[in-house]
């Protein structure tokens, strides 16, 4: 199979946008609809398929090298695509401890799908962005590897997402989404039509993401595109972190809706939403479009109440 031609792996594109009854929306005016980005591709779903599709492009077939903790979906999106494409790939794993133990299921997964894993040291993890580090992790990888960032976040990524604004061209005022690496967001941002806004809900914490943001559209369009804020409360106390809040309101929302609510980043929106929505921050008539990126792992990793373990990567 061609590694350009992605589209032999019949995305479902564009997502499917499904309205929700909901009534804490509902009796303040305003509709909420979900942009279905988990069912795009059963293994490269949602913002992985935007993300990953124009960095495979450039690689053109060649080693792909990437980046992520022990329960990284970007890995794990990754090494399916290899698969399903015909080409090596390399995944640099944070944590040197993890070598010597069992393999975690996610990890099994990438395994399974072909990847090569290789653990290093969370110094070195830091450091991956080093020319000099870098180069040594190259080593690693089969000659001519193209290099894929940690959750896959570059200019080609950003450009990638443009497409999820432009689907949602006038269909919606407010359009949220989670946020790990920020490529996301800034690109549905550029995609979106003028007076459309993006929402950024960070499931880390530090106040950073600003910066990546903006210094990724300075990447992949030379400056600021469209118009988009972030609300930095709903992280739960950082990455893979959750609460009693969070759980009562995702299976809430699951039992109400008969969806399965992915916790490190969807759950996260949802509620980030329907508390702002709770608040009055949107008056009556107001179209909200919630981006669903991800789906639960599959039996025998987490899934809906099940959080990963705090040692993870975007």
């Amino acid at each position: 199979m061609n590694a350009f031609d992605l589209s032999r792996l019949r995305p479902r594109l564009p997502s499917p946008l499904e309205p929700v009854e909901d009534e804490r929306f509902a009796r303040r005016g305003l509709t909420l609809l979900l942009k279905r980005e988990d069912l795009i591709h059963p293994d490269l779903p949602g913002n992985k398929w935007r993300k990953l599709a124009l960095n495979l492009g450039a690689a053109a077939g060649r080693p792909v090298l990437t980046f992520g903790g022990a329960y990284s979906n970007h890995l794990r999106a990754t090494a399916a695509a290899g698969r399903l494409l015909g080409f090596p790939t390399v995944g640099i794993v944070r944590g040197d401890e993890l070598a010597g133990r069992p393999l975690n299921p996610s990890l099994a997964r990438c395994a399974a799908d072909g990847m090569r894993l290789e653990f290093v040291d969370r110094t070195t993890y830091r450091a991956k962005n080093d020319p000099a580090t870098l180069a040594r992790l190259l080593d690693r990888a089969p000659a001519g590897a193209y290099v894929v960032p940690e959750g896959g976040s570059n200019a080609l990524a950003v450009r990638g997402c443009v497409e999820l604004g432009r689907e949602l061209a006038g269909v919606a005022d407010t359009v949220a989404v989670a946020c790990g690496t920020g490529g996301t967001l800034a690109g549905l941002a550029a995609g979106l039509s003028p007076g459309q806004r993006a929402l950024g809900v960070p499931v880390l914490k530090g106040g950073f993401l600003g910066g990546e943001v903006r210094a990724l559209q300075e990447a992949a369009f030379g400056g600021p595109r469209g118009d988009w804020t972030l609300d930095e409360r709903f992280h739960c106390g950082g990455y893979a972190r959750a609460s009693p809040v969070l759980e009562d309101f995702a299976r809430d929302f699951e039992a109400r809706h008969g969806l399965a609510i992915e916790r490190l980043y969807v759950a996260k929106m949802l509620h980030g939403l329907t508390t702002l929505a709770e608040e009055g921050a949107y008056p009556a008539g107001t179209r909200l479009v919630a981006v669903v990126t991800g789906a639960p792992d599959r039996p025998g990793q987490t899934g809906p109440g099940g959080t990963q373990p705090s040692d993870s990567s975007r």
